[in-house]
């Protein structure tokens, strides 16, 4: 089954981290992409500050378009950050893998997904 493996966290925390942490901390996603990677295809995503969103809010009437604002859909000091998606033996596997990726910085939720269809280019 697929399994997402969802981070949030405060945008700006890790950039102000010192190098060596920042390394330390990536070591754990190298680790994972690199096992992930052996295993078949996954997806990692690392999403841009939420000050780079745009929201496209529903049309108030049918006549109308839809609302184009920017910035995020809601303000938070937590933002989705990023994720992983791979296929995985069963929950326990997905929590294995989000275990080398666990910090004091981010919280991980993990959760079935169902590819809803699309390719995913390297390019």
């Amino acid at each position: 089954m697929m399994y997402a493996i969802n981070i949030y966290g405060e945008v700006g925390v890790f950039d102000n981290l010192p190098q060596a942490r920042q390394e330390d901390l990536m070591s754990g996603h190298r680790a994972l992409q690199e096992k992930l990677g052996a295993r078949g295809d996954y997806v990692s995503v690392k999403l841009m500050p939420p000050s780079a969103a745009v929201t496209v809010n529903p049309a108030p009437t049918p006549d109308q378009d839809p609302l184009i604002v920017d910035g995020p859909f809601a303000e938070t000091k937590e933002s989705f950050l990023g994720f992983y998606a791979a296929e995985f033996d069963d929950l326990e596997d997905a929590l294995a893998h989000a275990r080398m990726i666990s910090s004091p910085i981010a919280r991980l939720e993990v959760r079935p997904i169902d590819w809803a269809g699309g390719v995913i280019s390297t390019q």
